[in-house]
């Protein structure tokens, strides 16, 4: 789960426990209430009752039961009995309700002066009058319709309001936080667009903000600013000091070739020696330039190059240094690969790409040969480079394109280790891939533009 779907996800939690423990509170209260109001109503009925009763002289139980019945309330199925203080029934309203009671209920009236219990879906209230004569006890049963019905009126409106809230609470939050954090995910898309061979990232800030992805962006750029200085002086350190080497290099290297003819045998061998370690120094300060070269080429203007074209002249190329050299090449007949022949590229460095890899099928094969082929896969047009000999092992595949990586392989075989290096770099900044595939004692680069 990312950061900001786990931030709308708490935070809609909260909210959402916040306003249901609200809810569940304003119900307890307004049930603590309705109750309290019905037990005031039953007190008030018990205590005018028996007032009633024993202070109206011309009152008797008929005409009390007629007041009792006409009397305006909002209490149903009410029913009411009067005890004296023996406990002897002296008065019961009209209606057929039964209650049910005890004489301890009476009792525990004369020592607590009230009780209210539930029973069923009535409510019995019971009432203690002490008088300076006498004593009553008053046992009032109803049900409090009005109440609870304003109750569950409460209740659903809450709960209605309660599945509204939390509905709108989590879309809202969701909304809101994506749309805050959208800075956040274009400073991550940003990021992941940068590679050695892409330094020059900027994201969009506010110089006066005090908006945290504001002030990261803006120390992001200032770190992309160093970095890309620092990589830049390095490429440039390089390229002079590559360029700047290939001078006295090129006079060491003609001397030990005049010196060469002019020794003796014994002395022949010493000297080709190190014409050979002159010669593969030179190979290296070239390679160097070439990383360099490409590296520089990253913001020019994209070039067009005939794959085609450009394999015809590495062919010529191998040729001439290696003329035992076997190239099959096959082209497949479709007429979708005519119109991708011509790629995004300089077509010098194309050239070289391919000349490394056929240099590489060269060196590390004992028979000689490589079939280079051009197919349509998947609207793509491949690339492959196929020669006979030792595969690699899967670990020396996963550092197969880094600089000076030399395989097992490679013991008996001069070399630097970076001509795949530079056909991978060269392949990167036209956004092409390549990637390597064995089986019995054959090895395969695949291209894909």
């Amino acid at each position: 789960m990312t950061i900001k779907s786990k931030i709308s996800f708490y935070i809609s939690i909260i909210f959402t426990l916040l306003f249901g423990l609200i809810c569940a509170i304003i119900i307890f209260i307004f049930s603590d209430f309705r109750k309290q109001e019905f037990e005031e109503r039953l007190n008030e009925k018990a205590i005018n009752t028996i007032k009633l009763l024993i202070e109206v002289k011309e009152i008797d139980n008929d005409i009390l039961r007629i007041i009792d019945k006409n009397s305006i309330n909002q209490l149903y199925d009410e029913k009411t009995l009067i005890f004296d203080e023996n406990f002897n029934l002296i008065y019961s309203s009209l209606d057929d309700t039964k209650i049910k009671w005890t004489k301890s209920d009476l009792l525990y009236l004369k020592t607590h002066k009230s009780f209210l219990e539930k029973d069923k879906d009535h409510e019995i209230y019971g009432f203690f009058y002490d008088t300076n004569k006498k004593d009553y006890y008053a046992l009032i049963s109803a049900n409090d319709n009005y109440g609870k019905r304003n109750l569950y009126f409460l209740i659903y409106l809450l709960t209605g309001s309660y599945i509204l809230f939390t509905v709108l609470t989590w879309f809202l939050t969701f909304y809101i936080i994506k749309k805050q954090l959208i800075p956040l995910g274009n400073f991550h898309k940003k990021i992941s667009e940068i590679n050695d061979l892409n330094l020059e990232v900027t994201l969009e800030s506010k110089q006066n903000s005090k908006n945290e992805i504001s002030l990261l962006s803006n120390e992001f750029n200032f770190m992309m600013n160093r970095i890309s200085d620092a990589y830049q002086k390095q490429k440039e350190f390089t390229a002079q000091a590559s360029h700047e080497l290939r001078t006295p290099i090129a006079r060491i290297s003609a001397q030990l070739e005049n010196q060469i003819q002019a020794v003796d045998e014994k002395n022949k061998v010493i000297f080709k020696s190190l014409f050979s370690d002159i010669e593969q120094l030179k190979e290296l300060i070239n390679s160097l330039l070439i990383l360099s070269k490409v590296d520089s080429r990253n913001n020019e203007k994209i070039e067009k190059t005939r794959v085609d074209e450009a394999l015809y002249n590495s062919f010529e190329k191998i040729k001439k240094l290696f003329p035992d050299f076997k190239i099959n090449f096959s082209m497949t007949d479709d007429e979708q690969l005519f119109d991708k022949l011509e790629i995004n590229g300089n077509s010098k460095l194309i050239e070289i790409a391919f000349t490394n890899l056929l240099k590489n099928a060269y060196l590390y094969t004992d028979e000689k040969w490589v079939n280079v082929t051009i197919t349509i896969h998947n609207n793509q047009m491949v690339l492959s480079f196929t020669n006979s000999g030792k595969t690699l092992s899967d670990e020396e595949v996963k550092t197969l394109f880094q600089p000076f990586m030399r395989g097992s392989n490679a013991k008996n075989t001069n070399g630097l280790g970076l001509g795949l290096r530079i056909v991978n770099r060269i392949l990167q900044v036209s956004d092409y891939t390549i990637s390597y595939n064995k089986e019995t004692n054959l090895n395969t680069f695949i291209i894909l533009f």
